[in-house]
């Protein structure tokens, strides 16, 4: 579909306003304005449900935004839900269904409101353990099933003790643990463009810098593409998935109209008030820390969102956006090869960081290249 903004009008905006009333997020026509226009009221309710949702908020309903619209009007119960490969079933009574597996000690996976496999087997479980009909489709028998259960437990975090126990099990060594490094953009799409200096180019040496230490300790380090290809993030997502991604990094630059805005900032999946990828979460704090004290760059802090290139990897994922080229601070700082090298290290100290769980660490800002391989020679 094509973006809606304001001052368009027609059918398709006449169907955001709708979804966004049933919302609760815009009054319902009262006979004054035109209910096809995109106007202030619209783009106002528009941020509301972007930042609910973790999306960009510009006010803008793009693909994901138009998505999320849809998604939003889902309930359980509303609609049979089952796990289709070629088109997998995305919405909010998806998120409701694997929130209530959790909830009951089923492994559903992170709940990211995608019907997939990992929901599917717990489904079949649950449905197998209450004597139902084991189909893996969530139907009106299943739905009538949840209602007549109450959860073993409520609130908190269930996917946190079983995150933290993968962790645990995969041991505080480097060796082995394949990482999926993404640099942004590529091919066509160059990113931020700022005096001749392309956010692509600068991601894809770091990417390569990050690589080559990672390989060093033995790790496994895959790049998401080549100088040459643009996948879109649910292609990156899939190829994380796909290769075994034991944690996926994705590298970027910003930019912004004021040329004072400047920092550094991380993203993992999840809404505001509720990180629901706990590793994510914590791999993301890690690098906002370790950078920061690394290089002095402005702390602009950890912060939830539901990109797919984070909502669609099923292992712990983080995107950086390492600075503002729009900003001649940060500009110079990324065009300095060494401040890259810099950040390569921090990246991988806060994986290494993600591995000990807190055990024999180091303080921030403090733990070298040197120590870390040290460390994998001496840890067992």
């Amino acid at each position: 579909m094509r973006e809606l903004r304001p001052g368009d009008a027609g059918p398709a905006v006449a169907e955001v306003r709708a979804t966004l009333a049933s919302l609760g997020l815009l009054p319902t026509a009262n006979g004054t304005g035109d209910p096809s226009v995109y106007d202030l009221a619209v783009e106002h309710a528009v941020r509301a449900f972007q930042q609910q949702r973790g999306l960009i908020t510009d006010g803008i309903v793009g693909q994901a935004t138009y998505q999320a619209l849809r998604d939003a009007t889902y309930r359980l119960g509303g609609r049979p839900l089952a796990y289709l490969v070629s088109a997998p079933v995305s919405g909010d009574d998806v998120l409701e269904l694997q929130e209530r597996l959790l909830q009951l000690g089923y492994n559903a996976g992170r709940p990211n409101g995608v019907f997939g496999p990992q929901t599917e087997r717990a489904l079949r479980e649950f449905q197998r353990d209450y004597g139902l009909t084991v189909d893996g489709m969530c139907g009106a028998e299943t739905v009538s099933a949840f209602n007549r259960l109450s959860p073993r437990a409520s609130g908190g975090r269930p996917v946190l003790l079983r995150e933290q126990e993968q962790v645990r099990k995969a041991g505080p060594r480097l060796r082995g643990k394949r990482i999926v490094i993404d640099p942004g953009h590529g091919g066509d799409d160059a990113g931020v463009t700022v005096d001749g200096i392309k956010e692509a180019d600068l991601v894809w040496d770091l990417a390569r810098r990050l690589e080559g230490r990672m390989v060093a300790t033995g790790m496994e380090a895959v790049l998401s593409r080549g100088p040459d290809q643009c996948p879109t993030e649910a292609e990156r997502a899939h190829f994380a998935n796909e290769s075994g991604s034991d944690v996926f990094i994705s590298l970027h630059c910003d930019r912004n109209a004021s040329p004072h805005a400047s920092g550094l900032a991380t993203f993992y999946f999840g809404t505001a008030g509720k990180g629901t990828s706990t590793l994510g979460e914590a791999l993301a704090g890690f690098i906002q820390r370790e950078l920061t004290a690394r290089t002095g760059m402005l702390n602009c802090r950890a912060h939830a969102k539901t990109w797919d290139s984070l909502r669609l990897t099923r292992c712990p994922a983080v995107r950086l956006e390492l600075g503002y080229l729009s900003n001649v601070g940060d500009r110079s700082r990324l065009a300095d090869p060494a401040f890259r090298d810099l950040v390569a290290e921090g990246i991988l100290v806060s994986v290494k960081r993600l591995y000990l769980l807190g055990e024999n660490d180091q303080p921030t800002g403090t733990f070298t290249f040197a120590d870390l391989m040290r460390h994998e020679l001496t840890k067992s």
